[in-house]
């Protein structure tokens, strides 16, 4: 199976980059890398990640979006990884993205902060797509390293003089993401893995969970819309996204809400618009996610 590396240019995905092309046979390799259309820089990025994996021989995808300045850290990953997944398809790969121990740390703070569900304690758990620095799919040790963070993909690429490019907005403190950044990156190791280890704890809890659920989905695809008064908010939720999901729709979790206040609100006839142009016709007693 190809691996599709996700490679923006900066050290993260580049020292990445520089692993795998050192463990693995060239032609099990892509690069995807992804142009958001948000700032000046971006279209270099793209062309300097060309060059490279041009210059290692390995066959790079470049996409683009036009999303335009001050667009959300949600819509930029959406736009990403529906980049990303067209191209796994085509090659009949598997994703590989950059991410690692501190990253892990930002985003488990950052949905606290922002009141997140149970799901929030187990980001970078979406199906088809590896971790390498978080999942086990590459060991620390191997390379003199306690544990993929910050400080470690950066002592790499200066040992191995890895090229990289900055983005210019991670020095800026108008983004939330920033300002935690800087803190998680002097916080102590072990207070890092310890969020480590409840992660881990919580993808195993959030995977039985989906197993069960799975088993309970209907398989003609018919909702009774009786469960979604019956049942907790929680649970109605966890039953929709598995549902979008087997139908191809996945949504946010507020997009999700939505979607739940429709089922137990409209009246018989009336459609709701779910991500990648799908409309649901909510009927009298049921609908159809398809």
């Amino acid at each position: 199976m190809k691996k599709v590396l996700a490679v923006s240019g900066g050290v993260d995905s580049m020292v990445m980059l520089d692993i795998f092309v050192k463990k693995f046979p060239r032609e099990e390799l892509v690069v995807a890398t992804f142009d958001h259309g948000t700032r000046e820089s971006s279209e270099a990025d793209v062309e300097f990640v060309s060059e490279v994996g041009s210059a290692l021989c390995i066959p790079v995808y470049r996409g683009r979006a036009e999303l335009g300045a001050g667009v959300s850290e949600e819509k930029a990953r959406a736009a990403r990884y529906d980049f990303l997944r067209k191209i796994a398809l085509r090659e009949r790969g598997e994703i590989f993205t950059a991410h690692h121990l501190d990253d892990l740390v930002e985003t488990v703070a950052i949905n606290f902060f922002r009141g997140t569900g149970f799901r929030g304690l187990a980001p970078f758990s979406s199906f088809g797509v590896r971790r390498p620095f978080l999942d086990g799919f590459l060991e620390p040790e191997e390379f003199g390293f306690k544990a993929f963070d910050k400080r470690a993909i950066l002592r790499y690429a200066a040992e191995r003089g890895v090229r990289f490019r900055e983005d210019p907005t991670n020095a800026s403190d108008e983004y939330l993401r920033n300002r935690v950044r800087e803190r998680v990156f002097n916080l102590n190791f072990e207070t890092k893995r310890e969020v480590f280890q409840l992660w881990r704890e919580q993808r195993e809890i959030i995977r039985e969970i989906t197993g069960i659920i799975e088993t309970i989905l209907p398989e003609d695809r018919k909702y009774e819309r009786e469960w979604f008064f019956d049942l907790e908010e929680g649970v109605s939720l966890e039953i929709l996204r598995e549902g979008l999901i087997r139908a191809g729709a996945s949504a946010t979790r507020p997009q999700t809400l939505e979607f739940l206040d429709a089922i137990r609100t409209y009246l018989p006839g009336k459609k709701f618009n779910l991500p990648g142009n799908k409309l649901v016709e909510i009927r009298k007693n049921e609908f159809f996610l398809n």
